[in-house]
């Protein structure tokens, strides 16, 4: 053969092996991991998932070298997604059968023995040596010598003590030494992680900046000393009071360490944004006492420099209608609250009763800690009232009562989430009273609290218990009005009775509700949230009374759905009233948390 022609065929063959390999394609259609608990290492599965560069690649065909590549790091990077999890000497294999161009992958998984750790050096020196709160968190650093090493319980507890140098005013901390040094062989890990913390800084000046309010209007609500020691906490109750004023828009609060003079004196800029002045509320309603109504509302946030603040709620039902304006002024001394000024008008004509009052409120509110808050208020009252039907009322006579008293009201919350509490209690007490003659038609002292305590089951469910009483001590019940007295039914009483239904009557057909002087009411509720929510189910049964002297339980059973909305907690209940209810079933339906 003369060597051109040899060239000639060479040449020829070269092209058509690399037209085929050109053309050479496959396509991943599905990636399997076998040797791994669905269960117990669900986790595990899904970093590796994460990790593998073929999981992108599913569904869609790849060229024959790039296919190749892909299965080459297949084996590394599914190693690579174990060692999070103290797994260092796995076994893995990989296979890739095919059909046509169609591949599927199987990788098999022996996880082998988790490393563990054989010398722990963790420690902070400085000041920070000394304070407790970073021993505690010393303390219970993990993981310790003889457990399993895990890099995520590793990395949580190790920014778990970097923030809190930070929030305790350590802002020189630093690492002097951070290293983990896993030994194959000995299938053991060994953590050397050491903090200098440096010296710890004070709280400094404060600088508010902000338009439109008066000069020093919020300076009290920093209620530290400067110079007194650094502490995150603090700056975040300032945030909270000034957040709970409903002025800004935007709150930037920024401490400034690189500004802090030879003292150690940490300044702190408070940026504020205004909000819109106006809101402006509209709403429809229906109830089944007070018929189809409108809602509507004006809130003034801020009437004039000095932070007063207007505000107007207007509910117009068909059978029922109130009118409440109240004027506030910021209280930042002694208590951080409000004092407040309110007239409020009431208006109901249902089935049964005809009720009108007028009443007058001035009242100083205060946040006493992070759990608790009070109210003192000086009310004044004038209800009219009579019972009877549609076709009665003209007939009844109208009675008249005065009432001039204190109260004192008190909330208690400590749960987990305010939106969604599991764990925790929350409750509210009230105490009121007047004397017949400086004032008042009657002497009358009353007392009522509820308590509710949440109790976590599981990973997402809850149980619920709630409990209220209330009593009231008068010489002349028929003088007390009936926005005085206690009733039981309804959605936030007894479910699976109507609101006012339980409780002393007029004698059948009528049955008036006349209210009482005594309650107690009991619940327990249980919630289940499929896969952790957000849609979940409920059981409840509810009991309790309102009487005079001698109690007489009604007992309701029901279920419930639930949705954790972006608005809140959504509940709708159906009920039944075991005890003889006007209606064989009750349905209610909730919006937002309970406390």
């Amino acid at each position: 053969m003369q060597p051109s022609r040899t060239v000639s065929v060479l040449l020829a063959t070269g092209l058509m092996l690399v037209a085929s390999l050109a053309h050479a394609r496959g396509t991943v259609r599905k990636v399997d991991i076998k040797g791994l608990d669905k269960g117990d290492d669900a986790e595990i599965i899904e970093n590796i998932e994460v990790s593998l560069s073929l999981h992108d690649a599913i569904g869609k065909p790849q060229g024959e070298s790039r296919l190749e590549y892909l299965l080459s790091q297949a084996e590394r990077q599914t190693r690579k997604a174990l060692e999070p999890f103290g797994y260092y000497n796995p076994t893995i294999r990989v296979e890739s059968p095919r059909e046509g161009e169609d591949v599927r992958v199987v990788i098999h998984v022996d996880k082998g023995a988790q490393v563990a750790v054989r010398e722990e050096e963790v420690a902070i020196t400085g000041p920070a040596a000394r304070d407790r709160y970073l021993q505690d968190d010393l303390a219970a650093f993990t993981p310790k010598a003889g457990q399993p090493f895990d890099s995520v319980s590793y990395e949580a507890s190790k920014v778990t003590i970097s923030r809190r140098l930070s929030e305790r005013g350590y802002f020189d901390a630093d690492f002097t030494q951070r290293r983990v040094d896993v030994v194959r062989a000995d299938n053991a890990a060994d953590i050397f992680l050491t903090w200098d913390s440096g010296r710890r800084y004070d709280m400094g000046p404060i600088t508010f900046e902000y338009d439109y309010f008066r000069p020093g209007l919020f300076e009290p609500l920093v209620y530290w000393e400067q110079g007194s020691y650094w502490h995150e906490g603090k700056l975040d109750r300032l945030r909270e009071s000034l957040t709970k004023l409903d002025y800004f828009s935007v709150i930037d609060i920024q401490p400034h360490p690189e500004d802090a003079d030879e003292n150690g004196e940490v300044p702190v800029n408070v940026k504020l944004t205004r909000a819109k002045r106006t809101v402006y509320t509209a709403g429809l309603s229906y109830g089944s006492e007070s018929g189809p109504g409108v809602r509507g509302g004006v809130e003034r946030r801020y009437v004039n420099s000095r932070g007063h603040k207007l505000d107007t709620q207007l509910d117009y039902a068909q059978k029922r209608k109130s009118l409440i304006t109240s004027y506030r002024i910021p209280a930042f001394h002694w208590l951080d609250g409000w004092y407040t000024f309110a007239v409020s008008a009431y208006d109901e004509q249902t089935r049964y009763i005809d009720m009108r009052n007028f009443k007058l409120i001035a009242s100083r509110s205060g946040e006493i800690n992070e759990h608790w808050t009070a109210i003192v208020s000086m009310n004044a009252l004038r209800e009219r009232w009579r019972y009877g039907s549609d076709d009665q009322f003209n007939d009844a006579v109208y009675q008249h009562t005065t009432l001039v008293y204190p109260q004192l009201t008190a909330d208690y919350v400590d749960v987990d989430d305010r939106s969604f509490p599991r764990r925790g209690l929350s409750g509210n007490a009230t105490l009121r009273g007047g004397v017949e003659g400086a004032g008042s038609d009657t002497s009358f002292v009353q007392a009522d609290a509820t308590l509710r305590w949440y109790v976590p089951v599981g990973a997402s469910d809850r149980l619920i218990l709630r409990g209220q009483v209330g009593t009231t001590w008068t010489s002349d019940l028929v003088a007390m009005p009936p926005s005085l007295r206690y009733f039981a039914g309804g959605d936030r009483s007894i479910r699976g009775y109507a609101w006012r239904e339980v409780g002393p009557r007029t004698p059948p057909p009528d049955k008036y509700a006349l209210g009482a002087k005594n309650l107690v009411v009991g619940s327990a509720e249980y919630e289940h949230y499929f896969g952790g929510g957000p849609w979940g189910a409920a059981v409840f049964v509810d009991s309790g009374s309102a009487f005079d002297n001698t109690i007489d339980l009604h007992t309701g059973v029901g279920l419930g759905v639930r949705w954790k909305s972006p608005v809140g907690p959504v509940r709708i209940d159906i009920a039944r009233g075991l005890n003889h209810p006007d209606s064989q079933f009750q349905v209610y339906l909730n919006i937002g948390a309970d406390l």
